[in-house]
């Protein structure tokens, strides 16, 4: 079923306009009668459907409120070191479609891309669309955010709850380090050269759990997608 985010609160009737009204005339072909669902971002859904149509706004009659159903109990942040080209694009997309929370670009000592501040402002815009289309198309209840690019020392700073930092040369397996009632875990991943020395000694005296994610080494754009598929294992979110 489509699938819509609007800004709460939601009033009733719901009336979409703008991009969205013109994706369901002319992109969808949907009709009066259609149905489709409407999310305030907040966790809750708005059955509906659609009382009248035309290419600039789309009224929608609630069927039945409930909460979504999507969204998993544990809230993870992921911090991830920017890689080169459009990578980022992907650890984006298949992050919010694997129930992340939010997504932190962090500056890491051995970042090959190093774009100016102009230049991230636009890249971090860009994810934030890719992250509400993943939303969209994924049924998530939120449309995670993927906040501004930090330096490691502030990722370490100023990240919750349980923080778990990936290391290519070892560490503990995830199935040690994370339980089934977690609630709030904060993974760090290394661009494409990895963590440095020195990054782990900073990690480890913030209180981060170095982890593996076994024998292989990952690229870096694929070794966040498989640590959030392991914590939503974990903590029972793949059901």
């Amino acid at each position: 079923m489509p699938r819509f985010f609007m800004e709460p609160p939601v009033m009733e009737p719901i009336v979409l306009e703008g991009e969205d009204a013109r994706h369901i005339a002319l992109s969808l072909r949907m009709k009066p009668g259609d149905a489709l669902t409407v999310c305030d971002g907040e966790g809750t859904d708005f059955e509906c459907t659609i009382a009248s149509i035309i290419p600039q706004r789309v009224e929608l009659s609630v069927v039945r409120k409930v909460p979504t159903r999507s969204e998993p109990s544990v809230r993870v942040t992921l911090y991830q070191g920017v890689p080169k080209s459009d990578k980022f694009d992907t650890v984006v997309q298949k992050a919010v479609e694997l129930g992340v929370s939010a997504v932190v670009p962090v500056m890491m000592s051995r970042c090959v891309s190093r774009p100016d501040a102009k230049s991230m402002e636009k890249k971090c815009a860009r994810w934030q669309k890719i992250a509400a289309e993943a939303a969209k198309q994924s049924g998530r209840g939120i449309v995670p955010q993927v906040l501004p690019c930090i330096s490691y020392a502030e990722a370490l700073r100023t990240a919750g709850g349980q923080k778990i930092l990936f290391y290519e040369c070892g560490g503990a397996p995830l199935t040690e380090l994370v339980s089934a009632d977690a609630k709030e875990i904060s993974l760090f991943i290394g661009p494409e050269g990895g963590i440095s020395g020195q990054e782990l000694e900073a990690a480890v005296a913030a209180g981060a759990q170095t982890a593996t994610l076994g024998p292989r080494i990952l690229r870096t754009e694929t070794a966040p997608l498989a640590a959030l598929t392991a914590v939503m294992l974990l903590t029972d979110n793949l059901r």
